[in-house]
């Protein structure tokens, strides 16, 4: 009989013990989540990069974007950093979010709405706020910026393969099936979309040039790099991302004040003018371009397109058509042009905008560009003078803002991680900001016993 209250005993410790090594082996992704927070969140932008469609697991983006969420907020809570911040561009982004999610309930429930609103306002809204919980540190900075160089190559040498018709070096596959997406005839890397591909490029592009004056990157490494973006440029066929790579350059040339940016952005306008005679030198090459700059039946299209979509407008200038209802009902009221298929792509994010949310809504969305815009404005902390966000990357922010600007005047940014990258970059600036209001705060007690003894 006494033997038993002891084997009970003993019984229940092991069960507890047992349960607790589950309980801690159960933790340690979680913990290994919280100590790599600028790996994971790398991870997230690489699955939006590479987001398969052809494959049933298609939300792998999704699934990472969850562990990345999960993963800096349990971080904060355990350090105790502050875990929402709120910024002046906060306010349109939650603005924007509530309209589109009370449109978007009103509705039968569809995967690719909701798919759509992600991309456009959770995820990238979403990645302004965590990238200034993740990126605060130099070092994680330039993992970051690490990252965006290694995904500018892999672009380049996408776009080049494809240009070049070296198709059996293109990877993914999914690029290459016409089945999918948009531009199967251009180079449109993993974003199925030759617009979305030329904004990537661009916008990398601008980075990997800061990261050239910074001495980031050097030698025969940063001139393979700068001299394939202007003939990756070209591979995308495309005359907005054209008119936007040279209006870029040429910006970054005449209102620059550093000679050596000057030197190296003509050395790429040179290699750029150097391929289009090259490429010109090929037959088939040379007339694909020149069909290209000839065509007009896109701009008759877009002609079409923006007079049915202003008409929409102003049929309910006020509450709009709600999120993806654009689409369906834009081929009503097209006029003048031979409609094919039972949607549309407006082929403009502001219009889009204007006709889903109307008149409150373009207004929230220029309200939010313009508090992006202002991010690039402020000091820069005296321990970063020297860091990627140095006030080299504050003169460039201009840029940076008005590629993304221009072409969602041709296209509608429904991707992920053009939207994602603009956004992070965003959040780093604004994280910075804070930083110097707190050294501005720490100097100031300093001062005060020196005013008092003067006094």
């Amino acid at each position: 009989m006494s033997l038993a209250p002891a084997r009970m005993s003993l019984s229940e410790s092991w069960a507890g013990e047992a349960a607790c090594r589950g309980f801690r082996m159960g933790l340690r992704p979680l913990q290994a989540m919280m100590i790599a927070p600028a790996g994971l969140f790398l991870c997230a932008l690489a699955a939006m990069l590479l987001r398969p469609p052809d494959v049933p697991f298609y939300e792998i983006d999704r699934v990472v974007f969850l562990l990345l969420v999960l993963g800096v907020v349990g971080r904060a809570v355990v350090t105790r950093q502050r875990l929402m911040v709120v910024e002046r561009a906060t306010w349109p982004m939650i603005g924007l979010t509530l309209l589109a999610v009370v449109s978007v309930v009103q509705q039968p429930f569809e995967t690719q709405t909701w798919s759509l609103l992600a991309a456009k306002f959770f995820v990238p809204f979403a990645l302004f706020h965590l990238a200034g919980l993740v990126f605060r540190e130099e070092r994680r900075l330039r993992q970051f910026e690490a990252f965006a160089l290694v995904v500018l190559a892999y672009l380049c040498f996408m776009s080049i393969a494809f240009l070049v018709d070296a198709k059996s070096l293109i990877f993914p596959r999914f690029i290459l099936d016409e089945s999918l997406g948009y531009h199967a005839d251009r180079a449109r890397g993993p974003f199925l979309q030759a617009v979305a591909n030329g904004v990537s490029l661009n916008l990398l592009g601008v980075l990997a040039l800061h990261a050239l004056l910074r001495g980031r990157i050097r030698g025969i490494k940063a001139a393979m790099l700068l001299a394939s973006l202007p003939v990756a440029i070209l591979a995308t066929m495309t005359r907005a991302v054209w008119i936007s790579f040279a209006v870029s350059v040429g910006l970054l040339i005449f209102r620059s004040h550093n000679q050596r940016q000057r030197h190296i952005c003509v050395a790429v306008a040179i290699v750029g003018a150097l391929g289009l005679i090259i490429v010109l030198s090929f037959a088939d090459q040379r007339r694909a371009l020149t069909d290209r700059l000839r065509e007009s039946g896109p701009l008759d299209y877009r002609q079409a397109v923006y007079a049915g979509a202003w008409q929409m407008f102003l049929e309910k200038p006020l509450t709009g058509w709600g999120v993806n209802q654009m689409p369906a009902e834009l081929v009503r009221h097209v006029s003048g042009y031979k409609v094919k298929g039972k949607e549309l792509d407006p082929h403009n994010t502001y219009l889009e905008i204007l006709v889903e949310h109307g008149i409150f809504g373009f207004a929230l969305y220029a309200w939010l560009m313009w508090e992006i815009w202002r991010l690039g404005r402020g000091p820069v902390p005296q321990t970063e003078r020297n860091g990627l966000l140095n006030q080299q990357f504050h003169a460039m922010w201009p840029i940076f803002v008005g590629i993304y600007l221009v072409n969602a005047s041709v296209v509608v940014m429904n991707y992920q991680f053009v939207n994602g990258l603009l956004f992070t970059l965003a959040g780093m600036l604004a994280a910075q900001r804070r930083r110097v209001v707190t050294e501005i705060q720490n100097v100031r007690p300093s001062f005060q016993p020196l005013r008092r003894s003067a006094t």
